[in-house]
């Protein structure tokens, strides 16, 4: 059984899932890949503890407060995909990495990697906010590869502090 619930944020409806003990899926309206692989069976429980946990995780992140302790986290995905998700959380709150550092990073603890194969866990990541992959920039500073849109990219950089003067739009003004 997967359980969902919908919360209210300045970037629109975000709509969380989780398997009743941790949060398995948070996605912004419209996200490239919405609600994928959760399950057929699904029940609205917003009262749910971890959603409540959740909830009070994002209000102080869009709040600009001092962040709580996150909730479980239970993303689904690859063995692969897990390793990329892991080093995602490990990128400081203000800070920005680049797809071929995260390459670098999981070559250093000899997993195969590319940038592009990274791209595509980074992007296929189910947890959006909570597992910071809009921390992740191109190689020469553009912010793409959004699946919530570039805009609400540079939003979530713009509340952590990131500095954006050396970062920039792709060419054709969208997320890759």
């Amino acid at each position: 059984m997967t359980y969902l619930t919908k919360l209210a944020s300045p970037l629109g409806p975000l709509s969380l899932a989780s398997d009743g003990e941790a949060i398995i899926g948070l996605w912004l309206e419209g996200q490239k890949y919405f609600a994928a692989g959760l399950e057929v069976e699904t029940e609205e429980r917003p009262d749910l503890p971890v959603f409540r946990q959740a909830a009070a995780w994002l209000d102080a992140c869009f709040e600009k407060r001092e962040l709580p302790p996150l909730p479980p986290l239970a993303p689904r995905g690859s063995a692969f995909r897990q390793r990329v998700w892991k080093l995602l959380l490990e990128i400081p709150s203000g800070k920005t990495t680049t797809y071929g550092a995260l390459t670098e990073k999981l070559k250093a603890a000899g997993v195969p990697a590319s940038p592009q194969a990274v791209g595509g866990a980074v992007g296929h990541n189910p947890i959006s906010i909570l597992i910071p992959c809009h921390r992740v920039v191109g190689a020469d500073g553009s912010l793409t590869g959004y699946a919530g849109g570039v805009e609400k990219k540079r939003f979530l950089l713009e509340l952590e502090g990131v500095d954006l003067s050396g970062l920039h739009m792709p060419k054709n003004g969208t997320a890759l």
